[in-house]
């Protein structure tokens, strides 16, 4: 029962940092294309990655461990 439960977050978890890799490209390659969407997906992940460093040592080890969850699916 619990590995079921954790192969659903894992294949989520996958497609999510899918979906996020496709929207950076696509706002990459068609930036106006993607009016539709209504969402900056690059502008978003740039402020996460400034609110990150902006955190100093606590941000530093915060990315380390979205990291290390990552990785480790």
């Amino acid at each position: 029962m619990l590995d079921s439960v954790t192969n659903v977050f894992k294949t989520v978890t996958q497609m999510g940092l899918a979906l996020i890799a496709l929207g950076v490209v696509l706002q990459i390659l068609f930036p106006d294309a993607l009016a539709f969407i209504n969402a900056d997906v690059a502008g978003n992940l740039i402020n996460l990655i400034s609110q990150f460093s902006g955190a100093g040592l606590i941000g530093l080890i915060s990315a380390g461990i979205v990291v290390y969850l990552i990785n480790n699916r």
